[in-house]
């Protein structure tokens, strides 16, 4: 490890060193976050742009009297490592390890837990006001991204911040130009004009120089000046062009200043720590996203949250297979359609890449809109565009689609309007955790009138599933997972009919033990059919079934099938609570006979980070998983002849690891 890594074990150590030292620390909180990431992966480039801005700030304040609130919190690598987290800083995003954003329950310095965007000066502002309400005057410091300033949640903590003059509230703009991909929309391009004004910025402060000791002796000479003054103060801001917007809301604006010189961003965040204000100050840095590793600086998009790749070339790794993700599957699909479909449009939430809509975007331009973070503005621009007929699909992440959660209702399925909303990452996603996990979407759509929902269980039924919801007249959503597919054989896409399910396993075993019915959703079924087989060699008789959606499904063969069961079996990767499991005991609960049952999934709690293939395990979405929960129900059963009129009992496994 390297010299001032060894020494600084909290932000009180940072303190002692001179400036120099600092530059030479930085250099290592580089390299420690390149070399960790290397093997981890993890979110590199958006980290290295704020090394300096974390150092100077821990230098400067008093972390965690000081609250600082990072946005999103993946930028918050370095600030992980001062604040002495060092040691333990290669666990990263892995299981029982450090989390790769900003969690309360891993140190007193990180005041705010994040993961989504745009929330750091709603926060921010609400930790100022209680500290006012306690008489505490320390300021507290949100961190936010211009990515994030496309968000509408920001805007909404702007406009309370002016309108409290909330004067403890340092918020700092770190302008890199990206979010994930190139920021986009009219604010973008307000920044880059702040930045091309930077010399007047610069005359300005000149100008404020020189006057600013005639400026305080009006003030203590002529009474209720100071409003006035402050008049005059934005007048001359305006006068030479910078930082109108944020001034007309009631903020302070300074800036642009470059985000990488430690000394002047020192200097600055002295001068306003000791400034005294009676409002909130916006401190605008410019910051470049990948500092200090070539490949990260000349490709932004792939250093957000690169797999593990060489430290050294910034190579990335050979990955073992070559089986193609869900997510080319639904680009592949969608860019197929719309070569015939000249109605279809498509919507991202500022990840084209991610969401695999950079091949359609560079195909049709004209039909392809980035709205930049705003997933609640684009649930309602497509619905708008629906209106005139054409087909728009909303491509955003499973844990995302929650923000536009009352657009979906509102203004979609209210009005029953053809919006595809094609819902990546569903399910669990591994070393992100918790706030990332897409483990909520069937429970919060399945109770939405006239949704369809689509659940596939590998990349070609995504290509059907694609193809008929382009194709209805009334909202879908289609779930489907992060990475790799099954590897099944991809045939022509074709329209599938709604509610139809189909049974993929069904044998007897020849000792004529109890019958096992098996519903579930996604890959997950895949595994259950491994189970399956286990189980009728055992001599059990199971049958597995894939409904295909869920809304609407096919509630004929389920109640046929359950007059024959002696176990009923859900299998989601979806919380438990009102998710899938939930919706075959609703369907069965008015039946004759209902039988015993267990439904396996998500249970009342957050999942942390961690391997993938060990947390399905864990929750029993494993085939070993699934074979030990449906073994241990069996043991609990009350032994009945078939027909004969059972009491509802459902349960669920105990959390344990299934034992192999």
């Amino acid at each position: 490890m390297s010299h001032y890594l060894n020494k600084i074990n909290s932000p009180d150590d940072l303190k002692k060193l001179t400036l120099k030292q600092c530059k030479s620390y930085c250099r290592e909180i580089r390299s420690l976050i390149i070399e960790t990431c290397a093997k981890t992966g993890g979110h590199l480039g958006a980290s290295l742009g704020v090394v300096e801005l974390s150092v100077a700030l821990h230098r400067t304040f008093d972390s965690p009297s000081n609250p600082i609130v990072w946005d999103v919190g993946h930028q918050s690598y370095a600030h992980k490592i001062i604040t002495g987290r060092c040691n333990s800083f290669h666990s990263i995003r892995q299981e029982n390890g450090l989390s790769g954003f900003t969690k309360r329950e891993e140190s007193s310095h990180d005041i705010f837990g994040a993961g989504h965007a745009s929330t750091s000066i709603s926060a921010a502002l609400g930790i100022a006001e209680a500290k006012r309400l306690k008489n505490d005057p320390s300021t507290v410091i949100a961190v936010i991204g211009d990515g994030a300033l496309t968000g509408g949640l920001a805007y909404e903590a702007l406009n309370n911040a002016g309108h409290l003059k909330t004067s403890q509230l340092l918020i700092i703009l770190n302008d890199n130009k990206m979010s994930i991909a190139p920021n986009v929309g009219a604010i973008s391009e307000h920044f880059k004009n702040l930045v091309r004004n930077r010399s007047k910025s610069k005359n300005y402060n000149q100008l404020r120089n020189r006057i600013k000791p005639w400026l305080l002796s009006l003030e203590n000479k002529i009474p209720a000046s100071k409003t006035t003054l402050n008049r005059l103060r934005t007048s001359l801001k305006d006068l030479v062009g910078i930082g109108g917007f944020f001034e007309d809301l009631g903020l302070r604006y300074v800036g642009p200043i470059d985000g990488h010189d430690l000394k002047g961003l020192t200097t600055t965040l002295e001068s306003l720590k000791n400034s005294n204000g009676t409002r909130p100050v916006l401190l605008h840095l410019m910051t470049k996203k990948g500092k200090g590793f070539k490949r990260a600086e000349m490709e932004p998009s792939w250093s957000h949250g690169p797999s593990p790749y060489d430290p050294v070339t910034g190579a990335s790794l050979p990955t073992k297979s070559t089986l193609p993700k869900y997510t080319e599957i639904f680009s592949n699909t969608l860019t197929q359609i719309a070569e015939k479909r000249k109605d279809i449009v498509a919507i991202t939430a500022a990840m084209p890449s991610g969401t695999g809509l950079s091949a359609f975007a560079k195909k049709y331009p004209s039909r392809f809109f980035d709205v930049g973070i705003a997933e609640q503005h684009a649930t309602v621009f497509a619905a708008g565009l629906a209106t005139q007929g054409l087909k728009p699909v909303v491509a955003i992440y499973s844990t995302f689609l929650q923000r536009a959660y009352d657009g979906i209702i509102h203004d979609v399925a209210l009005q029953n309007l053809p919006v595809v909303f094609a819902l990546d990452r569903a399910g669990l996603v591994g070393a992100d955790g918790p706030t990332h996990h897409g483990v909520f979407d069937l429970s919060y759509l399945r109770c939405i009138p006239n949704l369809v929902i689509f659940v596939p269980r590998d990349e070609n039924q995504l290509q059907h599933h694609l193809l008929t919801a382009t194709q209805l007249a009334s909202p879908s959503a289609l779930r489907y997972p992060r990475g790799e597919g099954i590897g099944v054989s991809l045939e022509t896409p074709k329209t599938r009919e709604l509610g139809q399910a189909e049974i993929l396993f069904h044998q007897n075993g020849q000792l004529q033990l109890e019958s096992i019915l098996i519903w579930g959703v996604g890959p997950s079924l895949y595994e259950a059919i491994t189970a399956a087989k286990i189980l009728v060699e055992r001599g059990y008789s199971v049958t597995v079934v894939d409904p295909h959606t869920i809304k609407p499904i096919d509630e004929t063969l389920l109640k046929n099938q359950a007059k024959k069961a002696d176990l009923i079996v859900t299998i989601e990767e979806n919380a438990t609570a009102a998710g899938f499991g939930s919706l075959i005991s609703e369907i069965l609960s008015q039946e004759e006979r209902v039988p015993p049952s267990i439904h396996l999934g998500i249970p009342d709690r957050f999942i942390e980070h961690g391997n993938l293939t060990q947390l399905k395990h864990t929750l029993f979405l494993d085939a070993d998983g699934i074979l030990h929960a449906i073994e241990n129900r069996l043991k609990t059963l009350t032994p009945f002849h078939k027909g004969s009129h059972v009491p509802s009992a459902h349960s669920e496994p105990t959390h344990s690891s299934p034992v192999h």
